[in-house]
């Protein structure tokens, strides 16, 4: 089982940037290959970045290409998303993810409880 625990989140402006951690609780964090999603009012809840156990980039979408950056840190078992340029476009709620080996990340196997970001035009 794995806790994972989001926090950064906020109400800024356009323009303004945002930094969301997410801590997990478990002893074999590296076995887990990582990723941010976020979820707009209304929408599905899509996938922004993912990274591979050893922390090396799967992707980014194309959305948020340039301006957000994700990295992980394995040996504080945290998970980063750094957000620049934010547009209103972005407010959503942001939940980061586990996936073990063989999973996919149409349904990864622990989620954490989301962080909410807001952007003021």
């Amino acid at each position: 089982q794995v806790q994972l625990v989001e926090s950064g989140g906020g109400l800024v402006q356009a323009g303004d940037s945002l930094r969301l951690s997410c801590a997990a609780s478990a002893r074999t964090f590296s076995s887990y290959a990582m990723g941010w999603f976020r979820q707009a009012p209304g929408k599905e809840r899509d996938i922004l970045v993912a990274y591979s156990r050893g922390g090396g980039t799967i992707f980014y979408t194309d959305s948020v290409k340039g301006r957000f950056t994700g990295s992980r840190d394995n040996a504080k078992n945290t998970v980063y998303l750094q957000m620049n340029s934010l547009k209103p476009e972005d407010t959503a709620i942001y939940y980061c993810a586990a996936r073990k080996w063989g999973s996919s990340w149409s349904s990864p196997d622990f989620w954490g409880q989301g962080t909410q970001v807001t952007v003021s035009s």
